[in-house]
């Protein structure tokens, strides 16, 4: 395996991986505590439109793609303030409206031959130097909000009434998360895909919640979790020769379930339900 660190691409997917596990450690966190999973599920698909979007006015995709998907979040944002009651309809059309413009969009752009995969399903062996610098500034533009609003964000997270009371701008700190929800989005598109970025934003941080109650710690783990899952899925798909965007999800699942699997287990222990193997009653 060492050998490979001599390759460009093996490198460029390493630093990918590395920047993306802490977007999505510290994102997810926020979307999962916060309870905007579904809400974030169609900001994410969203991205979709600006893809198409990019190809068809022929400009950068990434920047393009960001810009779109944040009007988008901001726009499903002013919805769930007004509290409708229909809301997830209301998330469900915009979803679908913008992975329609990007699919009507690509299929009107002239001499399209881009690979549609890659942005559908990622791939993390690919990525250039230009997306790993636009990682690079994503991850110190999350970081630097999350730390300076640190306390705000966990009182609007576990009690919005409550942050309100203390001065927290409530309303304007949750359109600018949802914003960052966005620009994680774009950044996880490359390496998992559209169609699988709410696995990564919603795994790692829920895994990391059973061991900890503290935001901090769980930001820590949640990034210590999706690291392992993609540095895990990056080695498996090129050894296997397999898409690397759906191995790590899949890694990432199969971890999930085991740790699920545990503590069901361990539940079961402490009920009494399941004796020991090694107890004086299953002797022979």
């Amino acid at each position: 395996m060492i050998e490979l660190l001599q390759y460009n691409f093996i490198q460029h997917a390493l630093i990918a991986a590395v920047l993306v596990s802490i977007v999505a450690g510290i994102i997810g966190v926020l979307v999962v505590t916060n309870r905007l999973v579904f809400l974030s599920g169609g900001i994410v698909h969203t991205a979709y439109g600006g893809v198409g979007l990019a190809f068809y006015a022929g400009t950068a995709v990434m920047p393009t793609t960001l810009v779109f998907t944040s009007i988008n979040a901001l726009l499903l944002g002013a919805l769930s303030q007004r509290k409708l009651e229909q809301l997830d309809i209301f998330i469900g059309l915009i979803w679908s409206l913008g992975m329609a413009i990007g699919i009507i969009l690509m299929a009107l752009t002239p001499g399209y031959s881009a690979d549609l995969s890659s942005y559908l399903f990622g791939s993390i062996l690919t990525v250039p130097v230009s997306t790993l610098y636009l990682m690079g500034g994503s991850v110190l533009i999350i970081g630097a909000y999350t730390i300076y609003n640190y306390r705000s964000l966990v009182l609007m997270s576990f009690d919005a009434d409550f942050a309100q009371s203390k001065g927290v701008k409530v309303k304007r700190m949750y359109l600018s998360l949802l914003v960052l929800v966005a620009i994680a989005s774009v950044i996880l598109v490359k390496v998992v895909g559209i169609v699988l970025v709410m696995a990564l934003l919603t795994m790692p941080a829920y895994m990391a919640a059973q061991y900890t109650k503290s935001m901090l710690s769980m930001m820590c783990q949640s990034i210590l979790w999706c690291l392992g899952f993609t540095l895990t899925g990056l080695i498996f798909s090129y050894q296997m020769n397999l898409p690397s965007g759906a191995t790590i999800v899949v890694t990432a699942s199969i971890c999930l379930a085991l740790q699920l699997g545990l503590k069901e287990t361990l539940k079961l222990f402490k009920k009494g339900t399941v004796q020991p193997l090694n107890s004086s009653e299953n002797r022979i």
